[in-house]
């Protein structure tokens, strides 16, 4: 059939059901965006593409569909390299659309021109060059599959003058492939130790959340060994947190219930997660990870199998149905030993922690420091991060859907959110960048406007995403909330320069004189302050009402400067002088 390569194009995302397309309009895809109106894709003009990629992530982690990312060629192209790092790592199946500059000028130095494909190479699972207008249709249909099959951005790049070009061309059908269920043997030897294990404990991961039903399968296989479930950093929504058996999150500001399950596991289940060492690291002074432990670990990425921590069984598959699978391989006693008693010990710890977590209202000074000591005499009436923490915990609904950004205020935060399902707590991730919790609680709300959403960040990281208050108040654009941390400082790296630099802060202090909630208003939106945790319990409720009725509310939460753990203390150290740095050795430039 003959048709234009935007025809096909556009008649390719159709067969898949791509509805939403995020970036900034330009030249180099405008042959296919004047289609997007009659064809049922719905572009989302954002202020800055990192922002409109993250708003992707977010809107295809809250939903399950599948979204696309797209820009001009050149800068706009390299402003999406953050966003597309970050899905990478946060497993989000996206379509990176990247134009080219066209073919008859590449390499001359031509206007907006750099080698996209190179500059993607490690932060998509696959990628392809459309290396004739007629295969255009047969390029596109393979990347989507690739992203879908990976879990992961997949990368199509597009000369621009491959455009408007008439070929004789068949829509292909989508490429589906259907998830393992994992080894028959490794199953098979996972359940055995399963069923022999006298303190199993699961730990459940992304791929928990990302599976059909892995969710609802983790916890047939918990209830039948009555085993404490875990879940990794960043994936509090791996497992119903009203669940008897949850014990909450590992890693940085976790459960410490959690931890000390984990501590005295004889086996656990690492179920889909790659078990990255951040999820993993000390927390509250425990090294909690069980040395002699028998790990099995449950991953689609056999890559990442074993790649962290000694494994005695590794299994590539579908989390969901390896979960079904191991359950059916139990034993007739599997779980029986001690079942009583790990019972107990489960409801105890969890209460010993929810009884502390509830009466923590401020964090510690490490010793021979007095930063948070000072932060309290400073401000003594205002909130601490803990207390703005547990107002909003009062006042959230129970279905909400909420992002959170990178930074100290956010990380305190990481014990308190829990969810009875998946798909609602949208984080960074690994690649960790600043600028993210505003701009995936939009894409959030798109992919699912019934649904109450709440954006978390930091001043400082939100600095970073702010732009995107000038994009989001016209009509077409979903009403959302958003919660700024306002303490006037870079968090995590003041805490570092108190432990590691002697108060020596360099680049961590912030305007005071910049309100936030006045460039709310500014933008047309709804800004309010909040001082207290009264204030802030009452903004919120009002807030979740208004964003029903189609109003956008950030709220600029007042906290003093505490500072919760440092984000890395295995990679910093007390630095030394050695040759010693004088500033009369400055020399002034010739110029």
């Amino acid at each position: 059939m003959k048709m234009t390569t935007e025809e096909a194009f556009v008649k390719v995302l159709q067969r898949h059901g791509i509805e939403h397309a995020f970036g900034i309009i330009g030249s180099a895809f405008m042959p296919i965006s004047d289609l997007f109106p009659q064809a049922g894709v719905t572009f989302w003009d954002c202020a800055h593409e990192g922002s409109g990629g993250m708003m992707a992530d977010g809107y295809t982690r809250a939903s399950g569909r599948m979204s696309m990312m797209i820009a001009q060629n050149g800068p706009g192209i390299t402003n999406f390299v953050t966003a597309v790092k970050t899905a990478y790592w946060n497993h989000t199946p996206l379509l990176l659309v990247t134009p080219q500059a066209a073919n008859k000028t590449i390499g001359q130095g031509g206007f907006q021109e750099v080698e996209q494909m190179a500059l993607f190479r490690d932060m998509v699972a696959y990628q392809e060059e459309v290396r004739d207008p007629s295969r255009v249709a047969e390029v596109l249909t393979r990347v989507i599959s690739k992203a879908k099959q990976a879990s992961a951005p997949a990368q199509i790049n597009m000369p621009r003058d491959f455009w408007t070009q008439v070929v004789d061309i068949e829509i292909p059908e989508p490429i589906l492939f259907e998830r393992s269920s994992g080894g028959e043997e490794s199953v098979a030897a996972a359940a055995r130790l399963l069923s022999e294990a006298k303190a199993p404990v699961i730990l459940n991961g992304a791929g928990v959340v990302l599976s059909k039903g892995g969710i609802a399968a983790s916890m047939a296989l918990a209830e039948r060994l009555d085993a404490p479930v875990c879940v990794g950093y960043q994936h509090n929504d791996a497992f119903p947190g009203s669940h008897p058996l949850f014990a909450g999150p590992l890693g940085y500001n976790g459960s410490k219930a959690g931890m000390e399950l984990i501590k005295g596991a004889d086996v656990v289940l690492a179920l889909g997660t790659r078990l990255n060492p951040f999820s993993t690291l000390p927390g509250y002074g425990m090294d909690y990870w069980p040395k002699d432990a028998k790990v099995i670990q449950v991953d689609i990425n056999p890559d990442r199998i074993g790649l962290t921590k000694k494994v005695a069984v590794g299994i590539v598959g579908d989390a969901a149905k390896v979960a079904r699978g191991l359950l059916a391989g139990l034993s007739d006693s599997a779980g029986d030993a001690g079942r009583d008693a790990r019972k107990a010990t489960i409801a105890e710890t969890k209460s010993k922690w929810a009884q502390q977590l509830s009466s923590m209202d401020h964090e510690d000074d490490d010793p021979g420091t007095t930063w948070n000591e000072r932060a309290r005499a400073d401000k003594p009436d205002w909130m601490s991060p803990r207390m703005a923490w547990r107002a909003i915990q009062s006042a959230l609904p129970a279905d909400a859907i909420i992002s959170s950004d990178i930074g100290n205020n956010c990380a305190i935060g990481n014990a308190y959110p829990a969810f009875d399902e998946g798909r609602k707590y949208l984080a960074p991730g690994l690649f960790g960048p600043c600028g993210y919790g505003l701009p995936a609680i939009i894409g959030a709300k798109i992919g699912c406007p019934d649904v109450p959403v709440v954006g978390f960040a930091g001043d400082g990281a939100f600095g970073i995403s702010v732009t995107e208050l000038t994009a989001i108040g016209r009509g077409q654009w979903p009403a959302i909330t958003q919660i700024v941390f306002r303490n006037y400082q870079w968090g995590a790296e003041k805490r570092n320069s108190t432990l590691w630099y002697d108060d020596n802060f360099v680049g961590t202090e912030l305007d005071e004189q910049v309100s936030y909630a006045g460039i709310a208003q500014a933008c047309g939106l709804k800004g309010v302050v909040a001082r207290t945790m009264e204030e802030l319990r009452a903004a919120l409720t009002q807030a979740i009402a208004d964003q029903k009725a189609g109003t956008t509310t950030l709220i600029e939460a007042m906290i003093n400067q505490e500072l919760g753990e440092p984000f890395r203390r295995d990679a910093m150290k007390k630095p030394v002088s050695v040759a010693g740095i004088d500033r009369a050795d400055m020399r002034p430039q010739e110029v």
